[in-house]
């Protein structure tokens, strides 16, 4: 709209000004991710803008940077606070039995499979502080009929801290994390866990099969020859354009047969679906079919070793 008087002209001049700052904000947070994802070697064009804004504004708190331009220069001199952005990007929201629902269902996948096969291999994918692979190491322990010695778990994440968290195998009670809720999933949890007021030490006969390496599901490639993979609430931060491949890298991971569970908010693309069968839609539980989703021979190995 062209502009009438003094008045008119000042919306105008007010309306051009907010655009160039939306402009230059967008410039800015462009080349901030540019050069984590350069730099840093974190996948930013991989993940929800949004996603990303949220971490980024919360660090940009913290150190009290107004503007993305201003926490970059930040970000290209400290060498702390790149580790602590790399921190708050790795997706770390985690739990013992996340959504026990879903882990009724693999308990039920846990004992198909110690039926039908003499070792049973996980693989807890973005696995964050552990608490995953040790819900999965403690279920079996649990359910008279899965054969726990035979059950291994594989943990893997992207942060360090939190897999160095893992390893200890040690948590701590906060007001707004209640692990003695958490854990309630078991009859008994006291069995496999050490309770020292506020503090939860995962026994060491639940860790002895359970070990945990760093792994990227954007960067890295596939594992091989595992029976059940667990990757949950992981997709829904990453752009759909990024999807496919992460869930090819999985698909890559298990033998023929194996099970895949996702999170419940989570889908498999329509250019995957042939190789997965649903089993549980409302669960998120999918079992690998023999179509491949690449250019490589489907696994059809025997889980002849626990450790690859």
């Amino acid at each position: 709209m062209i502009g009438n008087g003094d008045g008119d002209a000042g919306n105008d001049s007010d309306g051009d000004r907010r655009r160039a700052e939306t402009t230059a904000d967008d410039e800015a947070f462009t080349a901030l991710l540019t050069f984590v994802e350069d730099e840093l070697s974190f996948a930013t064009s991989h993940y929800n803008d949004s996603y990303l804004d949220r971490r980024v504004s919360s660090r940009m708190r913290r150190t009290q940077r107004e503007t993305y331009g201003t926490y970059l220069e930040k970000l290209r001199t400290d060498p702390t606070e790149q580790e602590a952005l790399l921190e708050a990007l790795s997706i770390n929201v985690t739990g013992f039995f996340r959504n026990p629902d879903v882990w009724e269902g693999i308990r039920a996948v846990l004992r198909t499979l110690s039926t039908s096969t003499t070792t049973v291999r996980v693989w807890s994918a973005a696995c964050a502080d552990g608490r995953e692979p040790y819900s999965l190491a403690m279920l079996a322990h649990d359910d008279p009929e899965i054969d726990e010695s035979n059950v291994y778990v594989l943990g893997t994440d992207i942060s360090t801290p939190a897999l160095e968290t893992a390893r200890a195998g040690v948590y701590e009670e906060s007001r707004t994390i209640d692990l003695d809720d958490q854990l309630s999933f078991l009859d008994d949890y006291r069995q496999y866990v050490d309770v020292d007021d506020r503090t939860y030490r995962i026994s060491d006969h639940v860790q002895r099969n359970v070990r945990f390496q760093r792994h990227d599901l954007i960067n890295d490639g596939p594992k091989s020859g595992f029976d059940l993979v667990i990757c949950r609430n992981l997709f829904i931060y990453i752009d759909n354009a990024y999807k496919e491949p992460m869930l090819k890298t999985i698909a890559r991971s298990l033998r023929t047969d194996g099970y895949l569970v996702i999170g419940k908010a989570e889908t498999i693309p329509p250019t995957l679906q042939s190789a997965f069968a649903v089993r549980e839609a409302r669960l998120r539980i999918y079992q690998r079919e023999l179509t491949e989703p690449n250019d490589g021979a489907p696994d059809r190995r025997v889980n002849s070793s626990p450790e690859s």
